[in-house]
């Protein structure tokens, strides 16, 4: 149990059941053409699973988030870090702003949609503030970076090469986390959401 951040595939996402996502899509499909944009509809269909393939992205959400909450206070705009920090839906596409939806996500009574490359920007612009190493795992499908900074990997890196980053491992697994579910979104066209 818990929350996790996961990717959704088309079966899902235009699903209208009661497990789907489809009223989720349905209202963002809406929001986007009085906006005068295009629906949404090349949601990937899902691929297999397999680790470190990249065709999925789960993570669990376990550390606490005050570190990261200060990380955020300290480099974002209150704007930036209502758009970073309070979506629910992250999309592979650019918008000019979040998207309010008058859907709930099983969080709260309306859902936000926010656009993976905004997301990006500042994650990256995070990421450099704590100089996050590239040795943090890119793919994402089987709770590897929960596990990298879970199970003692960060922790001997740290060891080895102590920086910014290290000072607060919670913080940076928040940042590597936004960092990568935003880089997810792009590169498989799919939308992100809590789970």
């Amino acid at each position: 149990m818990g929350v996790y951040l996961v990717s959704v595939d088309a079966q899902e996402w235009f699903d209208d059941s009661e497990d789907g996502r489809g009223e989720l899509a349905a209202a963002l499909n809406e929001r986007l053409r009085e906006r005068g944009l295009p629906a949404y509809e090349s949601v990937p269909a899902a691929a297999e699973f397999r680790h470190g393939s990249g065709t999925q992205f789960e993570e669990k959400l376990i550390p606490p988030m005050d570190g990261f909450s200060a990380l955020c206070a300290a480099h974002l705009t209150p704007e930036q870090q209502d758009e970073f920090c309070g979506w629910s839906v992250l999309v592979p596409f650019s918008l000019d702003e979040e998207i309010w939806l008058e859907v709930g996500d099983g969080y709260t009574d309306n859902a936000m949609a926010a656009g993976a490359p905004q997301v990006l920007a500042l994650a990256e612009r995070l990421a450099a503030a704590i100089e996050l190493p590239a040795e943090v795992p890119e793919m994402c499908d089987n709770l590897d970076l929960t596990f990298w900074f879970r199970e003692g990997e960060a922790e001997a890196l740290a060891a080895k090469r102590p920086g910014p980053w290290s000072e607060d491992l919670d913080a940076a697994f928040y940042v590597a986390l936004y960092l990568r579910a935003a880089q997810h979104s792009i590169r498989r066209g799919c939308p992100i959401v809590w789970s």
